[in-house]
């Protein structure tokens, strides 16, 4: 298997690389990434060998985004995949200063308890290191990461790609059927989608 990084050092090489890096491969193991969340908290994403960890981009100023939150489908996603305490739920905000989506470490930590939240954290990549590196191209953005450290599913939340909050309860959750295949032992059917949403406000 391929390995995404080597060394925590790349993070810093990686942020002086404008472009968005290549489509990661599902099957990539992802290692030695570190991040920083709302509350100034640093994670490495090999520190959750063992768990499974969903990376959810987010931008609160996007009507995709306000489609999920507005009908509690990414809150409900959230509670349902952390609650046995055997997955990570990391919500990304990749927008820079000035752009929409943009918040601080506090507004971030508003807009959890203002929505009723529940992401094990929520991760600030305000230079887009992060996104860039997972070619995360739009909000929402989903990737599942297996307990060995593995990408197996990356893509859209669900099959409709309308903005319209009527469409989420007829809509094929991806990361629920994901999530039930992993349950399940089995490989990830739809392992591929395509993303649908705002575009990421990169730097």
């Amino acid at each position: 298997m391929k390995t995404l990084f080597t060394a925590t050092a790349a993070i810093a090489v990686l942020a002086f690389a404008a472009p968005i890096s290549a489509k990661i491969a599902n099957g990539t193991t992802v290692s030695d990434m570190t991040v920083t969340d709302s509350n100034g908290v640093q994670h490495n994403l090999s520190d959750f060998k063992g768990k499974r960890v969903v990376l959810e981009w987010t931008n609160d100023g996007c009507p995709y985004v306000q489609k999920h939150y507005n009908t509690n489908n990414m809150q409900t996603l959230q509670k349902e995949v952390t609650m046995d305490g055997d997955t990570v739920w990391l919500s990304v905000i990749s927008s820079a200063p000035g752009k929409q989506g943009y918040v601080s470490g506090e507004g971030a930590n508003a807009l959890t308890r203002s929505r009723g939240a529940e992401p094990t954290a929520v991760v600030l990549d305000p230079s887009g290191v992060m996104g860039k590196t997972f070619a995360a191209k739009t909000t929402p953005h989903m990737y599942i990461i297996d307990e060995s450290g593995t990408l197996v599913y990356q893509g859209a939340i669900d099959d409709n790609s309308s903005s319209r909050e009527s469409t989420v309860a007829s809509a094929n959750n991806y990361v629920r059927a994901a999530m039930a295949d992993l349950d399940a032992g089995r490989a990830v059917a739809n392992a591929d989608t395509a993303p649908y949403g705002c575009s990421v406000k990169y730097p």
